[in-house]
């Protein structure tokens, strides 16, 4: 095999698509380091693991020595992506998008060698374009095309409003691929239109257009949605060593594969031989030890990393329940308390809301009883219950008469 094919195999890695391979080959034979743009908008001041898998496949091109251009959307971050949405994203103000860069600036290089990593922010060309070349940039593109986009053409039908404004965020974001004259740009599957348009614009400009390779998105704690904090799904990189690790010994065991691919820096045929071992009877937990070590020592150290694991263990040895945890104290009028309300107020969900919604996925036990009913009241009797909120959140709440 050569070079070139080994590298085309390790890019190909946990990548959805790639357009187009042949030119990705072409580039990749020149010889020179190819210069690579990943873009992100400062929306939220924290990054997780679902983050995480484009900055993996900017590592795996780093290593390979090409040029890394960590772009951070500044200027498209007070437009708002409307990538997925079904309204218009409310712009961030500027004090907002400086803050969530700066944040961003200091996590990244938790993946990337900051010495080998380019950082650019889109401010720094766009807020100096003239009205005639942001003219002259709209008139490369049509409002047809733009209606091809999914997002926008369901809001079109459905007859939700669409600000003019939007038809910019993908022009700009092209025009960032113009600017910083980019080989490759990485982005997640929701925004191959945004990508596309980048190749389109560096055409029209005379520029080779880039390769485009969309990366899955990642899903979160619940297998099931998109990795987000919004829906309290997520792993922050942030987070405590303990609370990582427990996050991560909670996927499930199908799950737990998918994030070894999209996640791990182990070779695939390395990945192949655990899901070897496991199904020749090896318990899947011990494999996901090796999981959470690896993440937790990525962004903590290897000592923390074992230490979390030895704590771990300690914690959920008894049938999964930890020895120690929070105890709460409720005090009611009311003879019970809806089983909603008893989570919310004890800190095991933010919300209502998010506690019904757990316990219609059947992830709500009170003393390793599952609750299936999410109007069920509890009796405020002053005695002591175990409540378990998915797989690593529990507390011991008592229902006390308030006389």
């Amino acid at each position: 095999m050569t070079i070139i094919s080994k590298q085309m195999d390790e890019l190909r890695r946990g990548t959805e698509e790639v357009l187009r391979e042949d030119e990705l080959k072409e580039k990749l034979e020149v010889g020179r380091p190819l210069r690579v743009k990943v873009g992100f908008d400062p929306t939220a001041p924290d990054l997780h693991l679902g983050h995480t898998v484009i900055l993996n496949k900017m590592r795996q091109f780093q290593a390979l020595g090409h040029e890394i251009i960590f772009l951070i959307g500044d200027f498209t971050g007070m437009i708002g992506d409307p990538s997925g949405k079904s309204v218009t994203r409310p712009a961030l103000t500027p004090e907002e998008v400086s803050a969530n860069a700066k944040t961003y600036e200091e996590q990244v290089y938790r993946t990337l060698d900051a010495e080998r990593t380019r950082l650019e922010f889109n401010s720094k060309w766009m807020s100096n374009l003239s009205a005639e070349s942001l003219i002259q940039l709209a008139a490369k593109h049509t409002v047809a095309r733009m209606l091809e986009r999914d997002d926008f053409q369901k809001r079109y039908k459905s007859g939700k409003a669409i600000a003019i404004h939007e038809f910019l965020y993908p022009l700009v974001q092209g025009y960032d691929s113009v600017v910083l004259e980019a080989d490759i740009e990485l982005g997640g599957t929701d925004q191959k239109f945004n990508l596309l348009v980048g190749r389109q614009l560096q055409e029209a400009y005379g520029q080779p257009p880039q390769v485009v390779l969309t990366m899955p998105l990642l899903e979160g704690l619940d297998g099931v949605n998109k990795m987000s904090k919004s829906l309290d799904n997520y792993i922050g990189i942030t987070e405590s060593p303990s609370d990582m690790f427990g996050k991560l010994m909670s996927i499930s065991d199908r799950l737990m594969w998918r994030y070894f691919e999209l996640l791990s820096f182990r070779p695939l045929d390395e990945i192949e031989g655990l899901k070897k071992q496991v199904a020749a009877g090896e318990n899947p937990r011990d494999i996901k030890y090796l999981l959470a070590e690896e993440i937790v020592t990525r962004f903590h150290d290897k000592d923390i990393a074992d230490k979390a694991r030895q704590d771990f263990i300690a914690r959920y040895r008894h049938g999964g329940v930890p020895d120690q945890m929070d105890e709460h104290e409720l005090y009611s009028a009311e003879s019970s308390l809806g089983i909603a309300h008893i989570l919310r107020d004890s800190g095991l969900t933010s919300s209502t809301s998010e506690a019904i919604r757990m316990i219609k996925q059947d992830a709500v036990r009170i003393d390793n009883t599952r609750v299936s009913n999410p109007k069920i009241a509890i009796a405020v009797d002053g005695v002591s219950r175990v409540y378990q909120v998915g797989k690593r959140k529990f507390a011991r709440i008592t229902l006390t008469p308030d006389s």
